[in-house]
């Protein structure tokens, strides 16, 4: 038997709790009853990601409809959880409402931070005092390695955290160089044959590539987001390329595929010309 439609003339985050409530309850949706918290963290990461990527795009319905679907999230959470009374989406807005209150007090009191980078730094104060431990310092200054974060940015996040103490190069050229250190070390490990210790070095080579995105203004899961994509649609040129000289990707030569993908790069710069 269908459902009532709740009604439109609810403002709208009422009504996409009602929609939630029903798809979750006796006789709704039979996929929506049966997440929970665990099973939806992997949608979380991902409409986050989703909408990273319409940001960049710039289409205004494309963001609209990703940070809908990111929205769903946090109201998806808060119906599993109302369910055996733990919180409710009452209980997240108003936590997140004191903490903005509290951790802003240079808007909602007297204190002054006059630049983004005094907030920050006020920010990080004020909620090292509302965790366990008390005061700035009476604890480790990493708690963890971000684990819950994609490790491209967490490795940013904690760079960007050591810098705040002083743990950072002031300038390009040592990061470059450790980039060449750590490219040594790989090669060396290669030469060795040990896997694990291959492993390691090309773990702190990653994060010596991170440094340098990060202390050049840049994103390092972004710039490798926007790389995966790149890849992708030079290599549907390649595909578009080798289909059209009569072969197929499965019998076409390194060399040919290799060919292919120098004339992808060339297209893309011309068009990049023209723009």
């Amino acid at each position: 038997m269908a459902r009532p439609i709740p009604s439109p003339e609810l403002p709208p985050i009422e009504r996409l709790k009602e929609i939630m409530h029903l798809l979750r309850a006796p006789g709704g949706c039979p996929w929506d009853a049966e997440q929970t918290h665990e099973s939806l963290t992997k949608h979380l990461i991902e409409e986050a990601y989703e909408v990273a990527e319409a940001i960049e795009s710039g289409v205004r319905e494309d963001i609209v409809d990703e940070l809908g679907d990111l929205l769903l999230q946090p109201v998806f959470h808060a119906e599993i959880a109302s369910e055996t009374g733990a919180f409710d989406l009452d209980d997240i807005a108003r936590a997140i409402g004191e903490k903005l209150i509290r951790r802003h007090p240079h808007v909602f009191g007297d204190s002054v931070a006059d630049d983004p980078d005094a907030v920050l730094t006020q920010w990080e104060e004020i909620k090292a005092t509302e965790k366990p431990g008390g005061e700035v310092g009476t604890k480790r200054y990493f708690k963890t390695a971000n684990e819950g974060l994609p490790s491209l940015m967490a490795a940013q996040k904690l760079q960007k955290k050591a810098a705040k103490v002083g743990f950072d190069w002031p300038e390009l050229e040592p990061v470059v160089a450790k980039i060449h250190e750590e490219l040594g070390e790989v090669e060396e490990a290669l030469e060795a044959g040990e896997n694990k210790e291959l492993g390691d070095e090309i773990g702190d080579l990653l994060f010596a590539v991170v440094n340098l995105a990060r202390k050049t203004g840049n994103e390092a899961e972004l710039l490798l987001h926007r790389t995966n994509r790149k890849f992708v649609c030079r290599f549907h040129e390649v595909e578009k390329e080798i289909l059209r000289a009569g072969g197929s990707l499965e019998d076409a030569t390194l060399e040919e595929m290799d060919h292919a993908w120098e004339v992808a790069k060339m297209k893309e710069r011309g068009v990049e010309k023209e723009g």
